[in-house]
């Protein structure tokens, strides 16, 4: 059996609407409206350099079942460019992009092979060595049973075997659970290799063999933290090379700002313009909030004597011109640096109650916000960690109140 090189990505989610920040200037959100298209430029670009055997797409090509006509023109140019050096890509549509939906058709070039709604097998010669590729594509939005059990088991070890499955880990609720599968199953069918989408955190579930996420190519919002991109992977009989390859164009992030020792608003400035170039460095432009930490006591009349929207706004000035951009969300101080709590009885029972309430008890709590006719629209769906973060800041807010004030 040969060596064999291949690139896995999932997740594009072409055409985004990027809800919610409209608070940016208009030449910033439209770089932000671009950046899965960007982001793609960069993936394609990087296989017409690299050239490798073929090209696994776990689903999700688009952002949604209409499919627009923008989208598509994209990612068909792309492909164009893949067949022009020979490239065979292998592709799912997902939960978001199903087969189901309407849209202004495209054909795409005879080097992609899109799977059907039933599993199916597509088999490349790759030099010497046969490469078997399993997977299918969503006949609808919901896919809610276990498809894993439509998966056949490999039995030619003289040949290589990759699954393709757009699905949730069972037990995983970050996500909307579709597809749902357990580890044991995908080993179950002795592949060489497993191709995951749907989940947007870049994770491995098993090492040998690799079971993998790749995430999506680029985050769509502050929950999707950190640098996005795809996996070029090399295998041969005895061993599996994953290289990370980073695609985003423009990088989500929350960091903090130590102003241990800063009394002074000009130094607080300072210490900002300091981490964000530090970000800026790092990881080119970006969506960023920031969190104040360490505040000396005697800073505290600097953010009683001017709004945080102030302190925002300033922040954001100082960064207009700067390149490449980074859009400063917010701006966050830790009040609790400003407090001493002294615990009772009584203040512990309440906290104890707080963190009983399970996900039932919380959504029942929030229920007015999200089932507003007008608000409740442009809400996202409460996640575990939306939960969890809700009870902490819940906490801290009650502790506030009982404290006493520095």
């Amino acid at each position: 059996m040969s060596t064999i090189r291949f690139f896995h990505t999932a997740d594009l989610h072409l055409d985004s609407p990027f809800k919610g920040m409209s608070a940016l200037p208009k030449e910033r959100l439209q770089e932000l409206r671009n950046s899965t298209f960007s982001a793609f430029d960069r993936f394609i670009q990087y296989a017409v350099r690299e050239r490798p055997d073929f090209i696994v797409i776990v689903g999700d090509i688009y952002d949604g079942e209409d499919r627009s006509l923008r989208a598509q023109a994209h990612f068909q140019k792309g492909m164009e460019q893949l067949f022009d050096k020979n490239i065979p890509v292998i592709l799912s549509y997902g939960n978001h992009d199903h087969l189901n939906g309407k849209w202004t058709r495209f054909e795409l070039p005879p080097n992609v092979h899109v799977l059907p709604k039933q599993t199916k097998q597509v088999t490349l010669q790759i030099r010497e060595t046969a490469v078997h590729i399993y997977g299918f594509s969503y006949p609808d939005r919901h896919v809610t049973e276990p498809m894993i059990n439509t998966y056949p088991v490999a039995t030619n070890k003289e040949a290589f075997h990759i699954g393709m499955l757009h699905g949730s880990l069972m037990g995983n609720t970050t996500h909307d659970v579709y597809a749902p599968f357990t580890k044991e199953a995908l080993l179950s069918k002795q592949y060489d290799y497993w191709a995951l989408g749907h989940i947007h955190l870049r994770q491995i579930i098993n090492e040998h063999p690799p079971i993998v996420y790749s995430g999506n190519i680029q985050s769509r919002h502050r929950k999707e933290r950190g640098i996005k991109g795809f996996y070029d992977v090399e295998m041969d009989q005895h061993r599996t090379n994953l290289d990370f390859i980073p695609t985003s164009v423009i990088v989500y992030d929350e960091f903090e700002v130590n102003c241990d020792g800063l009394i002074h608003a000009n130094e607080i400035l300072q210490a900002c313009e300091k981490s964000l170039q530090q970000f800026r460095d790092i990881n080119g432009a970006g969506v960023v909030e920031l969190k104040l930490v360490q505040l000396e006591p005697s800073a505290k009349m600097l953010f009683e004597e001017s709004t945080i929207e102030e302190w925002l706004e300033l922040i954001r000035e100082r960064e207009e011109l700067k390149s490449p951009a980074i859009w400063v969300q917010s701006v966050h101080v830790n009040w609790q640096d400003f407090i001493v709590y002294d615990p009772t009885v009584a203040t512990e029972a309440v906290l104890n109650v707080i963190d009983s309430w399970d996900d039932r008890q919380w959504k029942e709590k929030l229920k007015d916000l999200y089932q507003h006719p007008r608000g409740g629209r442009y809400l996202e769906p409460l996640s575990e960690l939306d939960l969890e973060q809700i009870s902490e800041q819940t906490k801290d807010l009650f502790k506030n109140l009982v404290s006493k004030k520095l």
